[in-house]
């Protein structure tokens, strides 16, 4: 390929609002004012910008926080300026969701990207877990107005309850689903990654969204 040929297929797209995918795991975010990003996955930015940390060891608004037996956090840095950030987070591919102001979602803690400062957000522990559950689940509650944007290691799958997920392949899920975390009894085979936990949602409606990859594990391609 050309060297011009490839500056010019490969540089960022212009105009269009909002968040907009340059492809499909790097997000272009168009700054005025400010935005919520997960730390650590800025790789470039144009104009001026300021990152500021909002992690806390309390939790809560101020910051994304896992179980306190992992010792893990994902904090979330506030972008501040004006210009166009790009965000990626290890080549995960990037969703982006419009929330209307009655739609909200729960989201993994570490499948954040970035949502706008005006989308409120909460942070919840899921279920009663011990020492022995892998990552992935604290979440963050999101509700808009407003754009957010997750990743999945390759493409979703979205699946209507009721459904039984593996916590660690569970990427967000529609607010009106209150899942419980169980011991599978039928996985009894000297297994110690993980999968005898399960997530389960029950009910008729909403939506739960899954990927191709245990995040806490072994990765599956």
């Amino acid at each position: 390929m050309e060297l011009e040929e490839f500056t010019r297929s490969n540089a960022p797209e212009t105009g269009g609002d909002g968040f907009q995918k340059e492809n499909s795991r790097l997000l272009d975010v168009p700054v005025e004012g400010t935005v919520m990003v997960k730390a650590g996955t800025m790789i470039a930015y144009t104009g001026e910008m300021t990152f500021t940390g909002r992690s806390s060891a309390e939790g809560g608004i101020t910051g994304f926080v896992k179980e306190a037996v992992s010792g893990e956090g994902t904090p979330v840095m506030e972008a501040e300026g004006d210009g166009h950030l790009y965000i990626a987070d290890q080549g995960k591919k990037v969703q982006v969701l419009d929330l209307d102001p009655n739609e909200s979602i729960s989201v993994n803690g570490n499948d954040v990207l970035a949502f706008e400062s005006n989308v409120e957000f909460e942070i919840n522990t899921v279920g009663s877990l011990s020492g022995a559950a892998a990552g992935g689940l604290t979440n963050v509650y999101l509700s808009g107005p407003g754009q957010v944007a997750i990743t999945t290691f390759g493409d979703p799958l979205v699946m209507t309850p009721p459904v039984k997920t593996d916590p660690d392949a569970t990427v967000a899920w529609s607010t009106n689903l209150s899942p419980s975390i169980a011991t599978n009894k039928a996985i009894e085979i000297g297994q110690k990654s993980g999968e005898t936990l399960q997530m389960e949602f029950t009910g008729s409606n909403g939506f739960v969204v899954v990927q191709p990859h245990e995040e806490g594990g072994q990765s599956h391609g």
